[in-house]
């Protein structure tokens, strides 16, 4: 039996991993797909502190490294469930049909890309329809691509597309984006970028079973088609946590409902990352949780 089981390798988890390590508990991280969470999808980070630029996937490989060479243990699987045994053992099974038992749970298992939800779009994901530039953005060389959303991911989206589409259009909803205003003037700089606010997409156009078009309506109920080779959904993400409402309370979006003490409604249960509720997500924020979630579910574990 582990000490700590840390469901998701991303900042957070992988944060709480080295805590866990430093104060000597035996700690053990789950991952389900992509160690390092939502940062290996950025080109560049410019925001975390002692590095003035780092690839999202070297800063994930320095992260888990770091929790590797203090001793964390790390497994590939989906969880699927966590339980209580009556003497407050957490019982951690996983879809692979594996079962892991500690004193303590760290749920970090950050969110995932939010979808439109309008038609087209569920089955022209990988045929037009992409969620990552630096993974897909190659595939669309010399094309028209949309970027949808507003927020820094859209204009990092933006920028990094620009470099080699011949032309990328902003849809954003509101009438004005959400970004960081360093992002939005390096795109005003940039002579291929369009910009369509005050619109939302309707739904998408295929031939094939390829993406042509994006059906689009403005705020004057006035209809458009825009013809593009490729979209790029960029209007943020959200969490995958309903196999823990059992033992977490969750808010009315699906984040686990625990405060900045990462505490949820079960004792010796914790929440940290993009995963819980919260206003700020970044990866600050994220590493943060995790220490402040590890050095509690120590705390809980030395006073059993």
């Amino acid at each position: 039996m582990h000490d700590i089981i840390i469901v998701g390798a991303g900042p957070a988890g992988l944060t709480a991993a080295v805590y866990a390590r430093r104060a000597e508990k035996s700690c053990l991280v789950i991952e389900k797909s992509t160690f390092g969470g939502q940062i290996t999808f950025s080109p560049k980070i410019e925001n975390y502190p002692a590095f003035k630029e780092i690839g999202g996937n070297e800063l994930a490989d320095l992260m888990v490294d770091q929790a590797l060479e203090m001793g964390a243990e790390i497994e590939l699987g989906t969880v699927c469930s966590v339980n209580v045994e009556a003497d407050g053992t957490k019982t951690v099974e996983t879809a692979e049909g594996d079962t892991y038992r500690a004193k303590a749970v760290i749920l970090a298992t950050g969110a995932k890309h939010r979808m439109l939800g309008v038609e087209g779009e569920a089955e022209l994901v990988g045929n037009g329809i992409s969620f990552c530039a630096v993974c897909d953005g190659a595939f669309y060389k010399g094309q028209k691509v949309a970027v949808i959303g507003g927020g820094n991911s859209a204009l990092q989206e933006a920028v990094l597309l620009s470099d080699t589409a011949s032309e990328v259009t902003l849809v954003q909803n509101l009438d004005y984006f959400t970004g960081e205003a360093g992002l939005l003037e390096t795109l005003r700089k940039k002579s291929n970028v369009k910009y369509i606010t005050g619109t939302t997409v309707q739904g998408f156009i295929s031939e094939n079973g390829l993406l042509t078009g994006l059906r689009l309506k403005n705020t004057h109920g006035e209809e458009s088609v825009l013809f593009v080779d490729g979209t790029f959904i960029a209007i943020g993400l959200a969490p995958d946590n309903k196999a823990f409402e059992s033992v977490c309370t969750l808010d009315d979006w699906g984040y686990f409902a625990s405060g900045e003490n990462c505490r949820t409604a079960t004792d010796g249960i914790f929440a940290a990352g993009d995963a819980r509720q919260k206003k700020i997500r970044q990866i600050t924020t994220a590493t943060a949780d995790g220490a402040v979630a590890a050095l509690a579910a120590c705390e809980y574990i030395d006073s059993l």
